[in-house]
């Protein structure tokens, strides 16, 4: 898949349900408007869509919800996918969480196939963990992200940088990935879910952070690369790998390789965009998948050469309808 810039489009990001066990306030309402069950595609409905893509040239796929791991189902969905690893149709398949479910799966999700996750974790601090996920328990996170460690799992932590809230708490979060051996990822707030129509006052530069964590941290070049948009350092004192997602302060749409797909078969090519294609009517009309892959090609005509996020005297703006299905999309 060739998008209208040259661009290579190996990365699917597929959302799997818009529920999750926490309400990171980022993310989701508290009480949150959510899908019709029959709304959703189902299982068996996502690995044929998955195979479409995966015929028309993606090689990485990333499992995403909110919060995949209470998709019942899934592990089919995770086995299915393992099967395409297995005949090497597909190179890599990954899951995003945030932890609360890794210990009771991560055993299976490692023989299925997978060999990566990256865990959302946006602070150590357990009373800030709770506001920021209006209930959540850390040490829960911690125990499912030790349960893939054992495993034999490689776990990324992603970090959303909050001004105010947890950018005093980076170095504990450093200084614990780098002895638990995890990478770890700083990422850029972008106006989405409940930071829609940020103001500029309110947003914090990767870079910035970056230079702060110079004065306490040694941070060398790495040529680290996981196929994604972040750029990666080595911190000298621990040993481990620090990434940084500059969405908004260095845009990096010009090397953009994903599109996304929600868990209701809209396929969406930019979080900053409109533009869109609905898949749902087709996989469940229609018995051959020639249908489903012409639409997704035709839609990827409408892939923009980037995003329109700006941070600037005004607030930070972004259509209402991603803002609204943010839980939906997968980051």
């Amino acid at each position: 898949m060739i998008d209208p810039f040259g661009r290579d489009i190996t990365y699917l990001r597929l959302s799997v349900t818009d529920r999750c066990n926490l309400r990171c306030f980022y993310c989701m309402a508290e009480e949150p408007e959510l899908l019709a069950h029959s709304e959703v595609l189902g299982i068996e409905e996502l690995i044929r869509v998955s195979r479409c893509f995966i015929r028309l040239g993606v090689t990485k796929l990333r499992i995403t919800g909110g919060e995949p791991l209470v998709r019942n189902g899934i592990m089919d969905l995770v086995s299915a996918m393992g099967e395409d690893i297995a005949r090497g149709r597909l190179r890599e398949l990954t899951m995003t969480t945030n932890g609360l479910r890794l210990a009771k799966v991560a055993d299976r999700l490692r023989a299925a196939g997978m060999r990566r996750v990256n865990v959302s974790l946006d602070t150590l601090d357990p009373d800030l963990f709770r506001r920021i996920t209006r209930w959540g328990e850390v040490e829960q996170v911690l125990d499912g992200i030790a349960a893939a460690k054992e495993a034999g799992l490689k776990v990324k932590i992603n970090t959303l940088l909050l001004k105010g809230i947890n950018d005093r708490k980076i170095d504990a979060l450093v200084a614990w990935a780098g002895a638990q051996g995890h990478d770890m990822t700083l990422i850029e707030a972008m106006p989405l879910g409940g930071l829609a129509g940020m103001p500029a006052d309110q947003f914090l530069s990767v870079e910035d952070m970056r230079r702060e964590m110079s004065t306490r941290w040694t941070l060398l070049p790495s040529d680290h690369v996981t196929g994604g948009p972040a750029r990666y350092v080595t911190v000298a004192e621990t040993g481990g790998t620090l990434g940084f997602i500059t969405a908004l302060s260095q845009c990096f749409c010009q090397s953009c390789n994903r599109v996304r797909m929600t868990c209701t078969g809209t396929v969406t090519w930019c979080l900053g965009q409109e533009s869109s294609v609905e898949l749902r009517e087709l996989v469940r009309t229609d018995q051959h998948d020639e249908p489903i892959e012409q639409a997704i090609l035709a839609g990827l005509a409408e892939k923009p050469r980037g995003h329109h996020f700006v941070v600037g005297a005004d607030p930070v703006s972004i259509p209402a309808s991603q803002c609204s299905r943010m839980n939906r999309m997968g980051g």
